[in-house]
């Protein structure tokens, strides 16, 4: 809230909701603008990413794959099985936390710049919008008009394309499940092979052909559940898109001919530039808002007219509230050094487990219900099973070794290679002679080696007879 409001009824109700409780169509003007630039820059690289990042291959397998039903996952290259769900679990912990400090300093700078919603909606569907049926005047004309011909070419292509976008990019999302493969082969093999997939695949993209075509900035301001926690982690100290209003105030119609500070007026016109780019249909200039994304749309119209009217640009600039009330700039407060703390120390830890992370996860169990077994005259034996997760791009050659007694292992079928990004089970005898066994019950340690290298180490105990134990 700023120091000017007098009628603060726009927090009564959101922007595109009437007091009768129905939609109000957004029409937003094409912005342009050096931060408009920018954005298409950011929105078109991240664009390239997304539709490349599934055909990039790191030693044949994908870059990034996020395998939920076969709990697989790879980042960057890196294998995650199972057994490294800690590491993803902190992980997404710590992203989360970047969030919500980003969001303590610069507020929804994501939304506006960064988040998928934003840069399809406004750099992919809008943009096919204005193309087909023109700009948003010409838009609020053809919905107020009757049905014709040209209102249903018009509509009808604009629905397709936004569908069959949705489809594609569904497909997309697909090969980051399932890998780009098995997209293409299944689209191969067609509907009839798996018709219940392909018409899971119509769904969704129906789904987000919706969000695209019909809830839009809806998304932002009612299911986003980044949006809602904005008012809760922003604080005057927050960067956000914000109107000069110490500036801006009184408002006034722009006269060529005469001085608007020897008038008493300020720099704002009241021509509304800012209101009709703006994605949400919000006023910004009635402070930080629950609708704002930080799009930026509105500084770009601003700088655009006071160029025109030969005064300074930043009546809308980023700012904090601080900032423009008090004329002081981003304070370091307790908020923000907290969640630094907290995360520099998750990404400390994080960096550990993965300096400890090896490359072979290895288990060695002796055979459950098995007991020793009287190998010859001179040697007893135990049968134990062990289990190795190679999470390496290559073939794992593995073999065991004993740290602290003698003896000899024998693996059951021949040597044991563990595929890349996959598990190896093996079943190998312990024998050991009599002679060396102290009590029923020795402690072992196995060495893991692969291509000559230490990989883990590994306890385990060698069962024998109960006689060996004193006193028996």
């Amino acid at each position: 809230m700023t120091e000017f409001d007098e009628n603060d009824s726009f927090r009564d109700r959101v922007s595109t909701i009437a007091e009768d409780g129905k939609r109000v169509w957004v029409y937003p003007k094409r912005p342009s603008g050096r931060l408009f630039k920018y954005r298409n820059l950011v929105a078109y690289l991240l664009l390239v990413i997304f539709f490349i990042t599934p055909f990039i291959k790191v030693a044949g397998e994908p870059l990034m794959l996020f395998n939920f039903l076969e709990r697989r996952f790879i980042l960057f290259g890196v294998v995650f099985f199972p057994q490294d769900f800690h590491i993803f679990v902190l992980s997404m912990i710590a992203f989360i936390v970047f969030v919500v400090l980003f969001t303590v300093v610069f507020g929804r700078l994501f939304c506006g710049w960064i988040c998928p919603q934003t840069i399809f909606m406004e750099f992919v569907f809008r943009q096919i919008e204005y193309l087909i049926e023109g700009n948003n005047s010409q838009q609020r004309k053809l919905d107020s008009r009757s049905l014709d011909f040209d209102k249903i070419w018009r509509k009808s292509l604009k629905h397709l394309i936004f569908y069959l976008i949705s489809l594609v990019t569904v497909y997309f999302f697909l090969a980051y499940v399932f890998g780009m493969d098995r997209v293409i082969h299944l689209i191969k093999e067609g509907p009839s092979a798996n018709l219940a997939g392909f018409l899971g695949m119509l769904i969704f993209a129906a789904v987000h052909y919706l969000v695209f075509a019909k809830l839009r900035e809806q998304v932002c301001i009612i299911v986003c559940p980044y949006g809602r926690l904005q008012g809760v982690l922003l604080d005057r100290n927050s960067i956000n898109v914000t109107y000069d209003y110490k500036r801006g105030e009184p408002r006034a119609k722009h006269n060529p001919l005469e001085d608007r500070d020897k008038a008493g007026k300020g720099d704002c016109i009241d021509c509304n530039s800012c209101v009709l780019v703006c994605p949400t249909g919000i006023d910004i200039r009635n402070g930080t808002q629950l609708e704002c994304i930080n799009c930026t749309a509105c500084i770009d119209a601003c700088d655009n007219i006071m160029d025109r009217i030969k005064k300074p640009r930043g009546l809308i600039r980023y700012a904090s509230e601080r900032s423009i009330a008090d004329g002081t700039r981003l304070s370091f407060n307790v908020r923000i050094l907290f969640y630094s703390v907290v995360l520099s120390g998750l990404l400390i830890l994080i960096g550990y487990l993965f300096s400890i992370r090896t490359d072979i996860e290895s288990t060695i169990l002796r055979m459950p219900g098995s007991m020793y077994q009287e190998y010859d005259s001179l040697h007893y034996s135990n049968i134990y099973t062990i289990q190795l997760i190679n999470k390496t791009r290559r073939d794992l050659p593995v073999e065991l070794e004993i740290e602290n007694a003698e003896g000899e292992i024998k693996m059951m079928g021949g040597p044991l290679v563990v595929p890349k990004g996959d598990v190896g089970k093996a079943t190998f005898l312990l024998v050991i002679e009599k002679s060396q066994l102290k009590s029923s019950v020795t402690p072992i340690e196995f060495r893991v080696l692969s291509e000559g290298r230490e990989m883990a180490e590994i306890e385990a105990t060698f069962v024998g007879p109960n006689s060996l134990d004193p006193g028996k």
